[in-house]
C-alpha cells in the first residue's frame, strides 16, 4: 500500500474535524503531523493541505524542516555528522514563528513568512512559505511532540497533534533507499543506523503527548 493510499480514507474525517474547530470560533488553528524520519509526514501534509485548500480552509504550511541550521553553522558547532538530530534545528526560531501564526486579530501580523528546507540544496531558505488569513496552518516534523531540549514548547502551540507510527523495519528500508540518492549503499545504511534510527526511537517515545496516533502497518 502506498503512503497516499494509506492516508486517503482518514483525510475526510480529519478535514471535517478541523473545519469544526474553526466553526467553534477560532480564526486560525495549527495542526501538527509528527513522526519518525520516513514515516510519511510530508506526504500527508501535502494531501491535507490540498484538501483544505479546495475547501477554502488553508491558511498556510510551515514545515519544521525549514528550521534546520545551515550547513555552515552545523560545521561550526561540530554537529554536521548528525544533521537531523534535535539539536541541529533552530527550535527557538520555530517557536517564534508558531507564536506569530497564532497571533490573529487586529494586533496580529497580516502575513507571516517562514523558511523552508530545499532538499536539492540541502539548506534552509528564508521566507519560502507564507501564512495569511483565517484557516488551518499545517506544520510537520519529527520533533513536534518532543518533551526536552526546548521542543516541549512546540506541543503547547499546536491545537491538534497527530503522530504517524510505522514499524521500524519499514522505516529502515525506506530511509536507506532515500539516502542512496546521494550516498553509497554502505554509507546510506550506516547513516540510517547511526542517525535516523536513534532519532526515530526518540520520536516514538513521545507518542503519548499527541492527540492521535495513526498506526500505519505497510507503506511503500
Amino acid at each position: 500500500m502506498s503512503r497516499s493510499s494509506a492516508f486517503t480514507p482518514r483525510l475526510p474525517s480529519l478535514v471535517t474535524r478541523l473545519n469544526a474547530m474553526l466553526d467553534d470560533g477560532a480564526d486560525r488553528i495549527v495542526v501538527g503531523l509528527a513522526g519518525a524520519p520516513g514515516s510519511g509526514k510530508s506526504t500527508l501534509a501535502r494531501l491535507l493541505a490540498r484538501r483544505l485548500d479546495e475547501r477554502g480552509l488553508l491558511a498556510g504550511e510551515v514545515p519544521m524542516d525549514g528550521f534546520h541550521m545551515s550547513n555552515a553553522v552545523l560545521d561550526q558547532l561540530g554537529r554536521h555528522g548528525r544533521k537531523g538530530a534535535p539539536d541541529t534545528f533552530d527550535v527557538a526560531g520555530y517557536l517564534v514563528i508558531l507564536d506569530r501564526i497564532r497571533r490573529t486579530g487586529p494586533d496580529g501580523p497580516a502575513e507571516v513568512l517562514a523558511p523552508v528546507y530545499r532538499r536539492d540544496l540541502h539548506e534552509p531558505v528564508a521566507a519560502g512559505t507564507r501564512v495569511q488569513g483565517r484557516g488551518v496552518v499545517v506544520t510537520e516534523g519529527n520533533y513536534l511532540a518532543l518533551d526536552s531540549g526546548g521542543w516541549e514548547g512546540v506541543r503547547e502551540r499546536i491545537d491538534l497533534l497527530i503522530m504517524l507510527e510505522v514499524p521500524e523495519h519499514h522505516l529502515i528500508t525506506r530511509l536507506i533507499r532515500r539516502h542512496k540518492s546521494c550516498r553509497t549503499h554502505a554509507d546510506a545504511a550506516h547513516w540510517v543506523r547511526a542517525v535516523d534510527v536513534p532519532n526515530s526511537r526518540l520520536v516514538a517515545a513521545c507518542a503519548g503527548r499527541c492527540d492521535e496516533v495513526w498506526h500505519l502497518e505497510e507503506q511503500d
